[in-house]
C-alpha cells in the first residue's frame, strides 16, 4: 500500500522575508523607471570647464585686440612712410632734371662743368667730400646739388624704417593669427564639451543664461551720483546697447566684446580711449574702492585686468561679459571676476 506522504510546507517566516524582498524589488523597479536619472556628477564638472575656457577665450580675445591694435598703428606708420617717399621721390626726380638741364647747357656751350661731371658719376655722394669741385661751381649749382643730396639721404632713411615697419608688422600679424586659433581652438573645445551633456543640460544651461540676459531689464540701479560729461555720454551709449551679443574681436555697433563695448561708447561721447582692458585700466583717474565708484566709471576686473565695464550703480555692472552672452548688466559680486580698480575718464 503506497504511501502518501504531505508536501512539505514552507516556513512562514521564510515566506514572510521572500515577500517581502519582492514586494521591495517591485517597488523599487517601479519608482526607478518613473523617477528622473540620477544627476550625473560630471554635469557641474563640464560646466566649469566650459566656463573656464569662455574666461580663457575672453583673455586671449585681449591679447588679439591688442596685437590687432599695434597692427592698424603700424599698417598707417608704413602707409605715411611710404608716401612720403614716393613725394620725396618726385622731388629728387625733379632736381634731377634741373640739374641734368644745366649739364645739357654747358655742354652745348663748350665743356661740362667739373662739378656737374662729379654729380653726373656714379656715386655722386662724393661731391661734397671733394671742396675743390664744389669751389668751381656757383653758389646756386651748389645749393641746388647740396639740397639733392640731403633729400636723397632722407629719403633712404625713409625707405629703412618703412622696412622695418613693414618687418614688425609681418610679425604683428603672425601674432594676430596664433591669437585668433587660440581664442577658435577654446571655442570649439567648449562647444565640444557642451555636445556632450544631453539635451536636456543643454537646454538647462541656456536657460541660465536666457534669465541672467533679461535680469537686466529688471535691474534697479539706485540713486546713486552719476559720473558727468562725456562719462556719462558714454555710459548712456553703452546701455544703448544691452542686448546685443558678445563677438570675439567686435567694436561694435551691433556685437561687441568687453572693451569693443566700453571703447565704442566713448567713441559715441566724442573721447577715443584704448582697445584693451589692459590699457583702458590706465586711461584715467584710477578708483580704488567700490564704494567711491559713480554710474559711467570704468571698472577693470580680473588680476590680468583683461574683463572691463561700466560700473552700473548698486553693486552692478554693465558689460559684455562673454560668448554667448549678451550686453547686460550683472551683479558685480556675481559676475565670478574679482573687482581691481574702477578708472573715471575726463
Amino acid at each position: 500500500m503506497a504511501s502518501h506522504r504531505r508536501p512539505k510546507q514552507s516556513s512562514p517566516r521564510y515566506t514572510g522575508v521572500i515577500t517581502a524582498t519582492a514586494a521591495a524589488a517591485v517597488a523599487l523597479s517601479t519608482q526607478a523607471a518613473s523617477a528622473d536619472p540620477l544627476p550625473d556628477p560630471n554635469k557641474k564638472g563640464v560646466k566649469a570647464q566650459v566656463d573656464r575656457l569662455y574666461e580663457e577665450a575672453t583673455q586671449a580675445t585681449e591679447k588679439y585686440n591688442g596685437a590687432k591694435e599695434k597692427s592698424d598703428e603700424l599698417k598707417k606708420e608704413v602707409e605715411t612712410l611710404q608716401d612720403s617717399a614716393a613725394r620725396k621721390q618726385g622731388e629728387l626726380n625733379e632736381l634731377r632734371n634741373r640739374i641734368g638741364t644745366v649739364a645739357a647747357d654747358q655742354y652745348r656751350s663748350g665743356g661740362l662743368d667739373p662739378a656737374l661731371q662729379l654729380f653726373l658719376s656714379e656715386d655722386p655722394d662724393t661731391y661734397l667730400e671733394k671742396a675743390s669741385a664744389l669751389d668751381r661751381a656757383g653758389d646756386r649749382q651748389a645749393a641746388v646739388l647740396q639740397q639733392f643730396l640731403s633729400q636723397q639721404r632722407v629719403l633712404q632713411q625713409q625707405r629703412a624704417e618703412a622696412s622695418e615697419k613693414l618687418r614688425d608688422l609681418d610679425s604683428v600679424r603672425k601674432e594676430l593669427g596664433r591669437r585668433k586659433s587660440e581664442i577658435q581652438g577654446k571655442l570649439r573645445e567648449a562647444q565640444r564639451l557642451l555636445n556632450t551633456l544631453s539635451a536636456k543640460e543643454r537646454a538647462r544651461i541656456a536657460q541660465e543664461e536666457d534669465r541672467a540676459n533679461r535680469a537686466s531689464e529688471r535691474t534697479e540701479l539706485g540713486n546713486e551720483a552719476s559720473a558727468s560729461g562725456r562719462a556719462a555720454a558714454a555710459f548712456a551709449a553703452a546701455k544703448s546697447r544691452v542686448g546685443m551679443p558678445y563677438v570675439w574681436g567686435a567694436s561694435g555697433p551691433t556685437s561687441f566684446d568687453c572693451s569693443g563695448l566700453t571703447s565704442w561708447a566713448y567713441r559715441q561721447a566724442g573721447v577715443t580711449i584704448p582697445r584693451t582692458s589692459q590699457a583702458q585700466a590706465g586711461a584715467g583717474t584710477r578708483i580704488n574702492s567700490l564704494s567711491a565708484l559713480k554710474p559711467g566709471d570704468l571698472i577693470i576686473m580680473r588680476s590680468d585686468l583683461s574683463h572691463v565695464g561700466f560700473y552700473a550703480g548698486n553693486g552692478q555692472i554693465l558689460h559684455a561679459p562673454k560668448p554667448g552672452a549678451q550686453v547686460r548688466y550683472e551683479s558685480i559680486a556675481r559676475s565670478g571676476m574679482p573687482f581691481m580698480w574702477g578708472v573715471r575718464i575726463g
